[in-house]
């Protein structure tokens, strides 16, 4: 497999402050993010900050660091959302459904009977994003 890591993409851009991006969480392996096109209210995403195409080709301890951040923006979504469960998603290279090749873990807060948005459907305004960033890290902390 070993593709090669665009240094380009989108999250690597937002990495290097290139493109903006309404920051959720961060610590030192980790960056959570509001994705801009939400198939849900708090949807979220967690990258690692140093390079990796995806799960085939990241470190563990990238791995373990994304879970370990992956876990508590789920918290604080099920909290901030009062959602009822979360779905979460990975996908690896084209055939996966991945898109953006930088690892990324998608959390999405879910409530009962209520479907998801389709993939890439519609760009959310940022105050609302904002608004929904504010709801979760006043639930983080």
């Amino acid at each position: 497999m070993n593709k090669a890591y665009d240094t380009d993409n989108i999250f690597a851009k937002i990495l290097r402050g290139e493109l903006p991006a309404e920051r959720v969480y961060e610590d030192d392996m980790t960056l959570a993010i509001m994705d801009i096109m939400p198939r849900t209210d708090g949807h979220v995403l967690v990258i690692p900050k140093t390079p990796a195409r995806n799960m085939l080709d990241a470190s563990h301890e990238q791995l373990a660091a994304c879970m370990a951040t992956v876990q508590k923006i789920s918290h604080a979504v099920t909290k901030a959302f009062n959602a009822d469960g979360i779905t979460f998603q990975q996908f690896n290279e084209a055939a996966g459904g991945q898109v953006v090749f930088h690892l990324h873990f998608h959390v999405l807060p879910r409530h009962e009977g209520m479907r998801l948005q389709p993939p890439a459907s519609k760009m959310e305004k940022p105050e609302v994003l904002k608004a929904n960033a504010d709801k979760i890290r006043a639930a983080l902390s």
